[in-house]
């Protein structure tokens, strides 16, 4: 985090507005960056739509005991299908997300349980466009501080990227990936400062 504050202090890029999901790792990512980057006094709008995937039943679970539980095959489905979701999380284990104080403010019928990719892809994208958008549209420079799988849908709308090509797609950790928008918010290019290898 504090490398890449530096890394886009050192380019010269600053931003209007920030918005960020609602999970600790990436406010404090956030809060390292822009700390950075000597920015102060920036509107920061959080949102559970720009959380990760949430993994269902498979969440808090390491790959081992994941894959010796269900089998690697199936493991490797879940992971990897852009439209296949873990089984859910049982609606009173304690995992839940509606145990969650962050998600207190989110309809129940709402709160994720068990997502795949395209999950992930359908909630961001509302955001999207009823939020960042509006800020894109007034030629604000906007940070989005969020994770693999939110990312990977905003690349995937941006990019037009195909369900299947999505899967193969990494984001790497904590490397600014930068988008420059034509007027329109189609991309004129999008790049990576710094070590990719994250």
């Amino acid at each position: 985090a504090s490398e890449a504050g530096k890394l886009l202090c050192n380019e010269n890029i600053s931003f209007d507005v920030v918005f960020s999901s609602l999970l600790r790792r990436a406010n404090k990512t956030m809060e390292i960056c822009l700390k950075e980057m000597k920015i102060e006094n920036i509107p920061i709008n959080y949102s559970w739509r720009l959380n990760e995937r949430h993994y269902g039943d498979l969440q808090g679970l390491n790959k081992a005991e994941t894959a010796k539980k269900y089998g690697e095959e199936q493991v490797h489905i879940w992971r990897r299908s852009y439209s296949t979701p873990p089984p859910k999380l049982d609606f009173n284990d304690k995992r839940h997300p509606r145990f969650d104080q962050k998600y207190s403010h989110i309809p129940l019928k709402m709160i994720p349980d068990g997502e795949c990719l395209k999950d992930t892809y359908d909630r961001f994208m509302p955001f999207w466009f009823k939020k960042i958008v509006p800020d894109l549209e007034k030629f604000n420079c906007v940070l989005i501080v969020a994770h693999g799988n939110s990312l990977r849908a905003m690349v995937k709308y941006l990019d037009q990227v195909s369900d299947k090509d999505i899967l193969s797609l990494n984001i790497p950790t904590g490397v600014p990936l930068i988008y420059e928008l034509k007027s329109d918010l189609s991309p004129i290019k999008h790049y990576y400062l710094g070590n990719q290898e994250k």
